[in-house]
């Protein structure tokens, strides 16, 4: 059992601010595919996401490799920071999974929704 005790709070600061990047980004793309480029919003979501995918594939790739002995192996030293190594590691592992299937369909929703109320 992991003590959830400062530091480990200190992953959710950590983590906040890592993962709110690819989002934006995304959102960003395809609200300017839609105002500039004229594209449905189905279309500009999807080439947002194509754009973004590698980039947020290897970043949380990278970073899952890279957290995953802190949090996996037990050893000397680990102990202190294994809390701060496993809300980090999940925490962007949920956020890419978020990113990627839940974030598209709600902004072509949002989308939509704009459309309509302009016309």
């Amino acid at each position: 059992v992991q003590p959830f005790d400062m530091i480990s709070m200190l992953g959710f600061l950590i983590l906040m601010g890592t993962v709110v990047n690819n989002p934006i980004l995304i959102v960003h793309r395809a609200v300017h595919n839609v105002d500039a480029q004229h594209m449905t919003p189905l279309d500009a979501v999807t080439e947002a996401v194509a754009a973004r995918l590698r980039p947020i594939a290897m970043s949380t790739i990278t970073t899952l490799c890279g957290l995953a002995p802190l949090v996996l192996i037990p050893g000397a030293g680990t102990e202190l920071y294994r809390g701060v190594g496993a809300i980090v590691m999940f925490g962007i592992l949920g956020a890419a999974l978020v990113t990627l299937t839940m974030l598209p369909a709600l902004t072509v929703a949002v989308l939509n929704w704009r459309i309509g109320t302009r016309s």
